[in-house]
């Protein structure tokens, strides 16, 4: 219609209202329960209409007038109060009708009171005969079938024997033994991944194994008659495992090389190239090649992640296949993931001979080498080896000392602690850190070893160290005597410092510098010879008049400390001044009284009052005789004792 009216219709209130109080408020009835609502709704139902409608128990000829007469005229009839009452009717005739085809299908089922005739079909004309002939040539298809394969067995077997060929379940069985395997519809397949182990690399390792023909098994054969023989079956790996990689770790410092290390699979004698093309590779050495290139990928991808991830001071850099960290100023971490897909047959590719070359002439850090297999082991390892929780209801995953944490009231630092992991990247970082520390003292102690002649300086490496500590004990001795005097010190290489542990118990620390060891390496030198110095005073009866190991007199000293001692004669008229300075070296004066005699007086009877003066004079040591300082002060003690 053209002029319609949109009518809007609510929704009837479920609930009816009760009563409405004087400021408005609508108090509705309480709802009925399930009970009371299924009791009004049963209230509803006509069972009687329902009665009517199927069950025509009626006469004929009989009127509705006569029926309710014949109601009216019953005295004693009176309407159902109870409302269920037609329902038990209802299911009482329907268990009666249930119960009579109960004992119909019990009668036609037990045959014991009455007995059903089938009704008999035809039956088919039967011709035995044709079913004969039909199962022998079932029969005699089936014998051919299995005769063929037995010639076929029997002719393989045979050629083998003949020719001594190698057999495919054998070396299947081999491979099983090895490696992992399984069955795939008619293909067998196998897991290179290190996913039993722990690993959680992405990229599968799965290779085929199939069944080498026999033309190509007796070509080899008859190729190298006297070489091993070759292999019933064929390896396919997927192409980006074919080849060999190796990861290369380089120490650059100002563009040149430091140290190189590489990691390449034990069984392959060239880091870069594989002899003999896939067919002629034997399938073990195949196999552990494609092994160790998903081995560099999955190291070189977590190292990757984690140089991009992590927050360093100078930020680390990933380009390409190489990472590029910094390990100490002017020091970098050269990190590079090299594969050569291809296989070589010669010299088809002289650009990765020459790089496998150039690697391996370079020098080889097989401590290096072991730390990154044993970091991603390592992670591996934990990946699978979850720590036993304590109690054993709590959760799987935390440590014994996070465990203990609440007992044992841990504070927050503590707690953060317990939660800082180094990376892979970090740990192979701080062991480049402590090879150039370890590196650097070692240099600085040989270099002072060759400069300083006297005393012998004798370094002790321990051979048990941490891959981020060492320790040194530095032995200083003078030939001769070591049993009077001996320095020694302990220098405990870490990470980025030096912590050095002194004759005197004094704990200093130093930096990675190399000036702040080679000025305590002399220190300690002069400090021992002007120790060893006042040993033999004392063993000559010579009495010791000052000492300093820090002198404050003289110029300034560009390389370590001055210092002296003061000698007297054990007659006191000769006194011996000794200096050591780092950058002039060891210089002697002596001095004595300048009286020849002394007279007792009333007012001066002790003898000590004669040595009131006198110059000191410059002794050359190198004109002197002896092996060493210590024998020449020795020497130089003797004489000046001498009365004449």
């Amino acid at each position: 219609m053209a002029n319609s009216v949109n009518i809007s219709i609510e929704a009837p209130i479920e609930n009816q209202i009760q009563e409405i109080t004087y400021d408005g408020q609508e108090i509705y009835q309480a709802p009925l329960s399930m009970s009371e609502n299924l009791a009004r709704l049963a209230q509803k139902i006509d069972f009687s209409k329902t009665d009517d409608e199927y069950c025509n128990i009626k006469k004929e000829g009989e009127s509705s007038v006569d029926v309710k007469s014949e109601e009216d005229k019953d005295p004693g009839y009176q309407s159902s109060l109870w409302p269920w009452d037609s329902v038990r009717n209802k299911l009482r005739n329907a268990l009666t009708e249930v119960s009579v085809l109960a004992d119909v299908l019990s009668i036609a089922k037990e045959k014991r009171y009455m007995v059903l005739d089938p009704i008999q079909a035809e039956q088919p004309e039967s011709r035995p005969m044709v079913q004969v002939y039909g199962r022998k040539k079932a029969l005699s298809a089936a014998g051919a079938v299995l005769l063929n394969g037995v010639e076929r067995l029997r002719a393989s077997e045979t050629m083998r024997m003949t020719r001594n060929m190698p057999d495919f379940h054998i070396d299947l069985l081999r491979v099983r033994q090895n490696w992992r395997l399984k069955k795939v519809s008619n293909t067998i397949v196998g897991d290179l991944s290190y996913r039993t182990a722990g690993s959680k690399f992405s990229q599968t390792g799965v290779f085929e194994v199939t069944k080498a023909p026999e033309d190509q098994i007796a070509q080899a054969m008859s190729l190298n008659a006297s070489g091993p023989v070759p292999s019933a079956l064929r390896v396919t790996v997927p192409p980006e495992l074919q080849g060999v990689a190796f990861i290369s770790v380089r120490c650059q410092k100002e563009q040149e090389d430091v140290v190189t290390a590489t990691i390449s699979s034990s069984a392959i004698n060239c880091p870069g190239t594989l002899l003999g093309d896939g067919a002629d590779l034997h399938w073990q050495q195949k196999l552990e090649a494609a092994q160790n290139v998903l081995f560099c990928k999955e190291l070189f991808a977590r190292l990757a992640a984690e140089a991009v991830q992590l927050d360093a001071s100078i930020p680390h850099m990933v380009v390409g296949n190489q990472i590029m960290a910094t390990v100490l100023p002017g020091i970098q971490l050269l990190i590079r993931i090299c594969h050569n897909n291809r296989q070589n047959t010669g010299s088809n590719s002289d650009n990765v001979k020459s790089e496998g070359t150039s690697n391996s002439k370079s020098d080889h850090d097989h401590v290096l080498e072991h730390s990154l297999h044993q970091l991603l082991r390592t992670v591996h390892h934990s990946n699978t080896h979850h720590p036993f929780p304590h109690p054993a209801t709590g959760p799987l995953g935390p440590s014994k000392r996070r465990s203990l944490a609440g007992p044992m009231a841990a504070d927050r630092h503590e707690l953060l602690e317990m939660t800082k992991e180094q990376s892979l990247l970090e740990q192979i970082i701080q062991q480049a850190q402590h090879f150039f520390m370890r590196r650097r003292s070692e240099y600085v102690l040989d270099t002072i070893a060759k400069e300083v002649k006297d005393p012998l300086i004798v370094s002790h490496w321990n051979a048990l160290n941490s891959p981020t500590q060492s320790c040194v004990k530095i032995n200083i001795i003078a030939n001769g005597y070591d049993a009077v005097c001996r320095t020694s010190l302990v220098v405990v290489v870490g990470e980025k410092t030096l912590k050095c542990i002194c004759r005197d118990g004094k704990l200093r620390h130093l930096s990675y510098e190399l000036q702040e060891l080679r000025d305590l390496m002399y220190c300690q030198v002069y400090q021992h010879q002007m120790t060893g110095v006042q040993a033999v005073g004392r063993c000559m009866g010579w009495q010791l008049l000052a000492s300093s190991s820090h002198l404050g007199s003289g110029p300034v000293e560009p390389l370590g400390n001055a210092s002296s001692c003061l000698l007297a004669s054990p007659n006191g008229d000769r006194m011996i001044a000794i200096r050591c300075e780092p950058s002039v070296g060891i210089q002697v004066f002596i001095a004595q009284s300048p009286k020849k005699d002394f007279y007792v007086s009333e007012l001066v009877q002790d003898k000590k009052w004669e040595n009131l003066g006198g110059a000191f004079k410059e002794v050359k040591l190198e004109k002197m005789e002896g092996k060493n300082f210590l024998n020449k002060m020795e020497l130089l003690m003797a004489c000046l004792s001498s009365p004449s």
